[in-house]
């Protein structure tokens, strides 16, 4: 199990970066622009890097819905590979069984 305030802190940034997300996707595209004068496309880049990090989605770690852990997580279920495991053994999850050979 994660440290909860590690679990809480992303969950601020899933919702800080939805949140920010319309803004910077508009300073994003005035910053690209190359046909927009030099001034206003660093002045976006200005208010873009004042923006807060963690409003950034790239700053968003995947991590198992149900332990927390952050590394071997299955994007497809949002489950580490311990958890998807557990939940394949005792046939919680409809057609995967365990391998054996």
């Amino acid at each position: 199990m994660a440290k909860k305030s590690a679990i809480q802190k992303n969950l601020k940034r899933k919702l800080m970066s939805q949140r920010d997300a319309k803004k910077r996707a508009e300073l994003k595209a005035i910053v690209r622009n190359l046909s927009l004068p030099a001034e206003e496309r660093f002045t976006a880049q200005l208010k873009l890097s004042a923006m807060p990090r963690n409003g950034a989605k790239v700053r968003i770690r995947n991590r198992c819905a149900l332990s927390g852990r952050p590394r071997g997580v299955y994007r497809k279920f949002e489950l580490s590979r311990v958890a998807l495991r557990e939940l394949a053994s005792t046939g919680y999850i409809p057609g995967m069984v365990k391998s054996s050979w």
